[in-house]
């Protein structure tokens, strides 16, 4: 089995916190997800993660006018400059302290960062198509100037259109005009007048206005004016120029204010082109006005929370909202008062999770008691159950995979059907319990349960839902259950330090028990059903044969799993005895590898046969989480503690944000979306997907998930300097030899290419072209056209690739079947699909033919003429018959 994973696409979190950046042309929207930023395609409804990240939480983004770089900085001021379209890091860079805003100019030549009460402008690091000798150049960042003049951290930064000036608003209750390079007769304006920290300062569309918005809410505009009280000027003054009149100046020509009582303005964006206001506010509320009237035109309450942040795209047309609380990002559209986005992360940790039979969809539970279905190809949430009502803990998918089970702590086993999206199963105990873990038989007739409350595992029939039997024989509570995929037996495992394998649609309920050296943790079925893995507190891995229950292999994980010092540990990370156990455990499809993660920042990946770690995979480097340092900085420890967890909650400069609305004691606080400080990074699931081409890991952060098929996108095996995009395109079109361009654009590897050579291949030449095809790229083919197969509409077309392929290769690809496994179930699921949904199309084809021949057609106004033998002959509008042309229809 290949092990080259490869970081794929983070899900489950969409908004953590900092500002949102829509691209120029407004199809895409950027958001910072934890230490990483996510890229949602609103036209095609896809959503990827770009694959680096930082050390801490970002929490400024900033976009080129051209939506090639983007530069995004993290809490420390550490900066990451990227290029969009390739998904690379072009260079790292760290402006010294924490950076509260930052704006690109119209120009894209320079870019302005707020670093305290300091504003910074600097260079713009060009592009090879923007610089003559083509190159990068040696130092990106060069600073072009430093603006000193407000007594507080600035807020906001806004450019004129002409990109020689720039507004700057700040907490010290002014904003102020600034030149980019010195002007002759300018000198830089202050502007004051609020009450509060002013958020926003920017320009109308003519730049003939400003528009000030203060925290309080208030709406300042301001306009060029001579003082009312100035002496008139003299004739021959009137051809002076009026910025030469020291009378003119910046004055406030109106006041307007949102008159929202007990909230405050938290977040504001202004378009210019279309004269739009609009001002997220405390209570969740939003408020769009136009001006210069200050007419609101609408408002919405899209949160229970704050809002944090809002932009508009180009257009006008779209507004983005991003509240950090809840984890939610939401995209408005206004004039038609939808919702072109809306998604929601989970506010609290997850507990499990699942791949759906087919591969397309995952499933994770989490703590607030909501169930998340997620679609692995566009990397959105398609629907959220939220019928329990305590923490769910486990769930699993029926064999066929349109009916999915969850256990939760509300004492309820749920079962949900993924077709309509409905709860149709409700399975309880006779006394209240706590359910942590579940197993369900491979033909979905049974379902089984265990509490750490009762030692007794439940069994319920899922078609009456009526409590079947309950297994006694534990000693401890049970933490762990599995069905074997034969649907043969199932196996619990317990902290009475035993593994009991149960036959239990035999006549006797007897139970062979296992016994280990320390609690079992987790226990997992390889896919052919005869070997069982168990996961102990203590760190051992062990595998037992389930026909012989002997044990087989062990591996020590201890000093694999260990890693990472919490800051609250008083002990090493090698010392630490809390991250010394794997909590989940899972086969790899083929069951020739283990994947296994506990409380620590890494997953391990291991050799069933051999008992090897193949690979280590680190979940995270965020600083921001507790756990994914090796060694902690004497520096950060303070006589209080560590200097992470205190409190400094009571010396923010605003109001609202020393309030403490926590309860006394709690750690998680009377509001139940209040997140952690510091949260330890842990792992609280993994499942390999049923291709096996990735694998998902329910994590601190979010749903990760690593993929074999991220490859980068110029691989440079086989190639010379014949082989380029254009020369490909060349051999295809003009030469005609579309074996040769198949086989170039493979080198190539990049999939836009691929996809065009395939398409452009007749139908009538698939045959000749894969007979000739070399084995090298056989693997790579069949698995390009079975995605083809689920995503392309040429379903014929892909069908006859199938064919070809195994026609000519059949037995090459039986020889190898280890190899290709997971690639052959790609082509089955894709197959599958296809068959489906012809054999639904067809019953509802025939369907419309049954119900159009029994309706009565003999009308004047038809046309038709229906005669005794069951034949339609054609007629005149009129109601006559036609001539001996006349078309004859025939029916059954």
């Amino acid at each position: 089995m290949k092990t080259e994973f490869k970081f794929s696409n983070l899900l489950g979190t969409v908004y953590s916190q900092g500002n949102l950046l829509f691209s120029p042309d407004g199809s895409l929207l950027f958001s910072p997800v934890g230490n990483r930023v996510t890229i949602f395609d609103l036209v095609n409804n896809k959503s990827h993660t770009l694959p680096f990240a930082h050390r801490k939480n970002i929490t400024r983004l900033g976009l080129t006018p051209r939506g090639n770089l983007l530069l995004s900085i993290d809490e420390d001021g550490r900066g990451i400059l990227t290029n969009v379209p390739r998904r690379i890091a072009l260079h790292h860079f760290s402006f010294k302290s924490p950076v509260s805003t930052l704006a690109f100019s119209p120009s894209g030549r320079h870019f302005a960062v707020g670093v305290g009460r300091h504003i910074e402008v600097w260079h713009t690091p060009s592009t090879p198509d923007q610089n003559v000798d083509g190159e990068l150049e040696f130092a990106p960042f060069i600073r072009h100037r430093v603006y000193a003049g407000h007594y507080d951290t600035v807020q906001s930064i806004e450019w004129s259109s002409d990109s020689r000036f720039f507004l700057s608003a700040a907490k010290d209750l002014t904003a102020r005009i600034w030149s980019l390079d010195p002007e002759k007769g300018f000198v830089p304006t202050t502007l004051s007048g609020h009450r509060e920290g002013v958020l926003c300062a920017c320009f109308s569309e003519d730049q003939e206005t400003i528009y000030t918005i203060s925290k309080d809410g208030a709406v300042f505009e301001w306009k060029y004016l001579r003082h009312p009280n100035a002496p008139e000027q003299e004739e021959d003054e009137d051809e002076m120029d009026t910025d030469d009149d020291k009378h003119t100046r910046w004055r406030i020509a109106k006041r307007h204010y949102f008159l929202r009582n007990n909230t405050k303005v938290n977040c504001v964006a202004y378009h210019a082109a279309s004269n739009l206001l609009v001002a997220g506010f405390s209570d969740g509320v939003f408020g769009l006005y136009e001006m210069p009237e200050f007419n609101m035109i609408h408002s919405l309450s899209i949160s229970q929370n704050d809002i944090d942040f809002v932009t508009i795209n180009k257009t006008g047309e779209w507004l983005a909202f991003g509240a950090s609380k809840l984890g939610q990002l939401l995209v408005w559209e206004w004039q038609s008062e939808s919702y072109i986005l809306k998604q929601q992360g989970h506010f609290d940790s997850m507990n499990s999770l699942v791949y759906s039979p087919d591969g397309q969809k995952i499933v994770t539970t989490a703590d607030d008691g909501k169930i998340k279905v997620w679609d692995v190809n566009s990397g959105f949430c398609i629907v959220t159950f939220t019928e329990h009502i305590s923490g769910v803990t486990a769930c699993e998918f029926a064999k066929r995979g349109n009916v999915l089970f969850t256990a939760s702590l509300d004492g309820s086993i749920r079962a949900w059907d993924l077709i309509r999206y409905r709860n149709f199963r409700t399975f309880t105990a006779p006394t209240r319990l706590s359910f942590s873990s579940l197993a369900v038989d491979p033909s979905g007739e049974v379902v089984c349960a265990g509490s750490l409350d009762s030692f007794d595992i439940h069994i319920w029939s899922v078609q009456t839902g009526q409590l079947l039997d309950r297994l006694s024989g534990h000693e401890g509570p049970v933490s762990s259950l599995a069905f074997a995929p034969n649907g043969g037996v199932v196996i619990s495992g317990s902290w009475d330090h035993t593994v009991r394998i149960w036959p239990i649609f035999d006549r006797t309920q007897t139970s062979e028990p296992l016994q280990l050296q320390a609690d079992v943790l987790d226990v997992a079925f390889s896919p052919d059903s005869r070997q069982l893995a168990v996961s102990t507190l203590d760190g051992q891995l062990t595998f037992w044969s389930v026909s012989e229950a002997e044990q087989q292999a062990g591996v020590d994980g201890r000093r694999d799993v260990s890693g990472g010092r919490k800051i609250t540990d008083r002990r090493t990370a090698a010392n630490a005895a809390g991250t010394k156990a794997f909590s989940t455990i899972r086969y790899s499809a083929d069951g020739t590898c283990l994947l296994a993660a506990g409380n620590s920042k890494y997953i391990c990946l291991y050799s069933v046969d051999s008992q090897v770690l193949l690979k280590k995979f680190t979940v995270s480097i965020n600083l921001s989480l507790s756990g994914t340092q090796e060694f902690l900085n004497s520096k950060l420890l303070t006589e209080a503690g560590p200097l992470g967890l205190i409190d400094e909650q009571g010396e923010a400069s605003d109001l609202e944000d020393r309030i403490d609305r926590t309860l006394p004691g709690s750690t998680r606080g009377g509001d139940p979306s209040v997140r952690k400080r510091m949260p330890e990074v842990r792992v609280s699931g993994v499942s390999f997907s049923p291709a096996g081409r990735s694998f998902c890991a329910a994590s601190t952060e979010g749903l990760l998930i690593y993929s074999l098929d991220t490859m980068p996108l110029f691989d440079p095996i086989d190639l010379d300097l014949a082989v380029t995009p254009a020369s490909t395109l060349h051999v295809l079109h003009q030469e005609k030899d579309y074996l040769k361009a198949l086989v170039m654009a493979f080198r190539l590897n990049e999939a836009t290419l691929i996809q065009q050579v395939f398409e452009a291949v007749p139908h009538t030449s698939i045959s000749l072209v894969i007979k000739d095809m070399p084995v090298v790229y056989l693997q790579r083919l069949i698995r390009f056209v079975g995605r083809q197969a689920e995503e392309s509409p040429h379903l014929e077309f892909c069908l006859l690739w199938i064919q070809a392929i195994f026609d000519s290769h059949g037995q090459w690809i039986r020889d190898n079947r280890g190899a290709m496994d997971a690639e052959l179930r790609v082509v089955i699921r894709s197959v599958g699909r296809i068959r489906e949904e012809l054999t639904k199309l067809a019953d509802e084809n025939c369907f419309m033919i049954d119900y159009l021949l029994s309706q009565p057609i003999d009308t004047p106004q038809s046309g038709l003429k229906t005669l005794e033998n069951g034949e339609v002959r054609v007629m005149d509008v009129d109601g006559e018959e036609e001539d001996e042309d006349g078309e004859w229809i025939g029916l059954d």
